[in-house]
Parts: structure tokens; sequence; C-alpha cells
């Protein structure tokens, strides 16, 4: 039998219920936008697969153009690898799934980066994960249109355990 790696445990801070604030870029796909937008959001997240994998739905009731939104992670440990593994699909692109990123904690950071399109260029895509504490974290979300020289922050989502 295989023995799992430790980062098997990485995400279980997260399992639970939280309340989520937002700052994001009004135009995460546009690298010169400067003007942020702020809102909040409830996020649940549970462990699958006997920890190796977990799943979170995240919902925002009112966005700052009036909409809502909802959206949802499925994250899943490489054991061979070491590497957990993550995909993205919202209701803002209804029927797909964002290509996934690749990457691990190391002690309470854990970065993860992947490669996609937006508007027909290629972008590369990092998130980067930060336990605060039992009760707060942080995700951070940026995107580099040069194949990783420069990076533009684009979305915060700051955590409180509810």
């Amino acid at each position: 039998m295989t023995s799992i790696p430790d980062g098997r445990h990485d995400f279980d801070f997260l399992v639970g219920t939280w309340r989520v604030q937002h700052r994001k870029l009004a135009d995460m796909t546009d690298p010169a936008c400067d003007e942020w937008v702020e809102f909040e959001g409830v996020q649940w997240m549970r462990q699958t697969l006997g920890g190796l994998g977990n799943i979170d739905n995240l919902t925002v009731e009112s966005m700052p153009n009036g909409g809502s939104f909802e959206g949802m992670s499925v994250r899943l440990f490489d054991v061979e690898a070491g590497l957990w593994r993550i995909w993205w699909a919202s209701t803002s692109a209804p029927g797909h799934l964002d290509p996934g990123v690749s990457g691990r904690f190391t002690g309470k950071r854990g970065e993860f980066r992947g490669e996609d399109v937006l508007n027909g260029k290629p972008v590369s895509v990092r998130f980067d994960w930060t336990v605060l504490d039992a009760d707060t974290a942080r995700w951070e979300q940026s995107f580099s249109f040069d194949a990783g020289e420069t990076w533009v922050h684009n979305w915060r989502m700051s955590f409180t355990r509810l």
C-alpha cells in the first residue's frame, strides 16, 4: 500500500462555512484595469475521497452590478506527484470548467499555477493561499500576460469562519 504524504491535509483548514469578503478588479482580463469592486459571499467546503479531495460552493447574493453569482471548486490531491490540482466553475460561464492549477503548500502558504486563455490570448494563472489562523484565511489570484515575467493581482478573498 502506498503511503500518502502529509500534503493531503493541506486544505483541512477550509472545512466548514465561511463569510468571504471579496476585492477584485472590475475587469480582470484587462492588465491596465485599476478599478476595484468589493462584495461579500458565503462559502462552504467539505472533504471527499477520504481527504484526497474536497468540494466547495461559493454564493454571492449581491454583486456590485446588482446580480448574483455562484461558483464551485473541485480539488484533488495527486499522491504520486504530491500536488493538489484545483478546478473552478461558476454561473458566469455556465457549462465551463476552467483549466486546472496545481501546486502545494509550504507551511501555511500554498501556491498553485496553471495556464488559461482569456479573450483569445494565453495567460498564466496563480492562486496563493495563506492560512492566517484557525478562523481566517486568504486566497489571492494573479494573472501574468507575459508568461510569468510580471503578475497582476486581480482578486482577493478574505475568509472568516462562521
